[in-house]
């Protein structure tokens, strides 16, 4: 008899806390998670979002500039190098979706994590034909530590305050309908800048 009523009570607390989950999941004020379907299935979003680290990056003409020159923005920013070919095959699809989505609002920006430097990266730029994507090296790799990047490529998406609103490790079609509805769904929201 203990047993039935034990299970019972279970059931009915169960039931509770999926009726309470429910409602707060459909409650009004809180936002639509974003959509993580094919290609961006294992897009992970931050909780709670964290502000993205104060790093100096080099441009090619030698100057430098840190992320807060893209404050205001949501800025796609993605981290790679010119040896790791899965890199390589993305990156051409960052410039696409640079040219699809890029505007006042977003913007991708390449951080190459290149010890040789420019050097390096100028070349394979030209190589690929990849002039319409801004890029800019880390050439101590702090961004890539601050930002806690563990392999190549990762991809933060930043909103326009600064803070990481969430990342996907690991190669993607940027360009694709995934990735492309993904990055709609966080222009769509009203974010702090």
């Amino acid at each position: 008899m203990r047993k039935y009523l034990f299970m019972a009570i279970a059931l009915c607390v169960a039931g509770l806390a999926f009726w309470a989950i429910s409602i707060f999941r459909s409650s009004p004020d809180a936002p639509a998670p974003p959509p993580r379907a094919g290609a961006m299935q294992n897009f992970t979003p931050a909780e709670p979002p964290k502000p993205a680290p104060s790093v100096r990056l080099a441009a090619a003409d030698g100057t430098e500039k840190g992320l807060e020159a893209w404050r205001g923005q949501f800025v796609l920013v993605n981290f790679w190098a010119t040896w790791c070919a899965p890199c390589v095959r993305e990156m051409p699809s960052l410039q696409r979706l640079q040219a699809a989505l890029g505007s006042d609002r977003f913007t991708v920006l390449a951080l190459s994590q290149d010890l040789k430097g420019w050097d390096v990266i100028a070349p394979f730029l030209d190589r690929l034909k990849l002039d319409a994507l801004p890029v800019l090296h880390d050439p101590q790799g702090a961004a890539a530590r601050g930002f806690g990047v563990v392999g190549l490529p990762a991809t933060i998406l930043l909103g326009p305050d600064g803070t990481e609103l969430g990342r996907l490790t690991g190669p993607a079609e940027w360009d694709g309908p995934d990735a492309q509805a993904l990055i709609r769904h966080y222009l769509a929201m009203d974010l702090p800048q």
